[in-house]
C-alpha cells in the first residue's frame, strides 16, 4: 500500500506563533516601491511584484483592521456581508449596499475605490478572524502532523460556521485578475504559507516523505478542503467538520491505493 505519510508524529516541534511576522528588509521593499493605493482609508505600496502591504510609522506590516475607519465605513463592510448571505456579489449595487448600510452612496468610493474593493475589504476583515481562529486552535499541539490535522480541521469548522467568507474567498473574488494584486489576497498567501512551513517541518521530522514537493502536498490540502465544503456553499447542505477532516486526513495520509 502506497503512503503519502510514512511514520506517525514523534516529538514535540516548534511552531512559529506570529500568524502575522514582520517581513524581512521591509525598509528596502518601501523604497523601490512602485507607486501607492489608496485601500480603506490606508495607504499601501506596491513592490516591484505588485503585492501590497500596508505601511505604518513603524516599519512593520498591518493587516487591515475595519475598526480604523470611520463610521460610514464600517457600517459598509457589515452590510455588505449581510447582503452577501442571500444574494451574489454581481447581483447586489452599491446604491443597495448605501441603502441598508445608511449612508451616502460616495463613501464606497471614498473608502474603498469600488464596489470590489469593499469586497476585498469584507474579505481582508473576515480573513482577520480566521488568522485568529487558526492560532487559536494551535495552541498547545505538538508536532507538525498534529499541526497540520488541526490546520485542516479548523479551516473547514470556520468555512462551515461562515460560509459567507467560504464562497467570498471560494467563487467570488477569484473571478476578477486584479484580486491576486490585491492586500487580501497577500494575507491568504501567509496563510499557504505557514501550511507549507508545517508541512516542511514533517518531512525535516521525518513523518512525512520527502520525494513529493511539499507545495504539492499544499495544493491538494487547500484544494481538498475547498472541494469537501462546495455542497454547504452552492446548496447549504449541512456538513460536520469532524468527519471532513477525516475524509481529507485519511485520503491524504493513507492514500486510496489498497
Amino acid at each position: 500500500m502506497a503512503f503519502l505519510f510514512l511514520s506517525p508524529p514523534m516529538g514535540a516541534m516548534r511552531f512559529l506563533p506570529a500568524v502575522f511576522p514582520n517581513r524581512k528588509n521591509q525598509h528596502d521593499i518601501l523604497a523601490k516601491g512602485t507607486g501607492n493605493k489608496r485601500f480603506a482609508g490606508e495607504e499601501v505600496f506596491l513592490k516591484d511584484n505588485d503585492m501590497p502591504y500596508f505601511h505604518n510609522p513603524k516599519g512593520e506590516e498591518q493587516m487591515f483592521n475595519k475598526a480604523s475607519l470611520p463610521p460610514g465605513g464600517i457600517k459598509l463592510i457589515d452590510t455588505l456581508k449581510l447582503l452577501l448571505k442571500d444574494k451574489e456579489f454581481n447581483a447586489i449595487t452599491t446604491a443597495e449596499i448605501a441603502k441598508v448600510a445608511g449612508v451616502n452612496e460616495a463613501l464606497i468610493y471614498k473608502y474603498f475605490g469600488s464596489k470590489r474593493g469593499l469586497l476585498h475589504a469584507v474579505q481582508t476583515d473576515f480573513t482577520n478572524h480566521f488568522f485568529k481562529h487558526i492560532a487559536e486552535n494551535l495552541k498547545g499541539i505538538e508536532g507538525a502532523v498534529n499541526k497540520l490535522k488541526k490546520i485542516i480541521w479548523a479551516h473547514i469548522n470556520y468555512y462551515l460556521g461562515d460560509p459567507v467568507f467560504a464562497r467570498i474567498l471560494v467563487l467570488e473574488v477569484r473571478t476578477y485578475p486584479g484580486y491576486f494584486k490585491s492586500e487580501s489576497y497577500y494575507w491568504i498567501k501567509r496563510y499557504t504559507q505557514l501550511v507549507r512551513q508545517n508541512i516542511e517541518e514533517g518531512v525535516q521530522e521525518g513523518h512525512i516523505r520527502d520525494n513529493i514537493p511539499t507545495w504539492a502536498i499544499m495544493q491538494v490540502i487547500m484544494g481538498g478542503i475547498e472541494h469537501l465544503i462546495m455542497p454547504n456553499i452552492l446548496f447549504k447542505r449541512k456538513l460536520d467538520t469532524d468527519e471532513l477532516t477525516e475524509y481529507l486526513w485519511e485520503i491524504i495520509f493513507a492514500g486510496i491505493k489498497k
